[in-house]
């Protein structure tokens, strides 16, 4: 079975969010050093989230590529929990809280840029870097909702699992 642009997509944007998570973990900045480190930013929790969905996505693509269809039955049901992860994923954490970041930040920089981003922090990180964890989740999390079919649970279901 040969590679589809959508799986090199999802290993470009995986290795984009390591990219950026390996640049920003780089930085020498005084909250860093602090009760909590990155952890306390919710733009760092959401870049750790969207980098386990997109390696879950990975997974599910070079899982795929190595399961013969009807071969073994019981790799096509660890698959099918897989994707079962991904899309619960997507529905519940990578999604909205990558939305929730971008249009917060970006809401309250356009109000206020002190309040989310002060000036101060021009010297610590780039700007490049700045878009990279902000912006780049709704593009990337769009894309992927359009070139790909998920199935979600009912409303009933995901509130009250088995």
């Amino acid at each position: 079975m040969a590679l589809i642009p959508s799986q090199v997509l999802r290993v470009a944007i995986l290795l984009s969010y390591f990219s950026i998570l390996c640049h920003y973990k780089a930085l020498d900045m005084p909250a860093h050093k602090t009760y909590g480190g990155s952890w306390k930013f919710l733009t760092f929790i959401d870049l750790a989230i969207q980098a386990v969905f997109f390696a879950v996505c990975v997974l599910i693509d070079v899982s795929s590529l190595l399961t013969k269809a009807g071969e073994n039955r019981e790799q096509e049901r660890q698959l099918r929990k897989l994707i079962g992860l991904r899309d619960w994923m997507m529905a519940v954490l990578a999604f909205p809280v990558g939305a929730f970041v971008v249009f917060t930040f970006w809401s309250l920089y356009l109000y206020d840029r002190e309040l989310v981003y002060p000036k101060l922090l021009d010297n610590f990180i780039p700007q490049w870097l700045n878009h990279g964890m902000i912006f780049q989740e709704t593009p990337k999390n769009l894309t992927i909702c359009i070139m790909r079919r998920s199935i979600h649970p009912s409303i009933f279901l995901a509130a009250f699992p088995h």
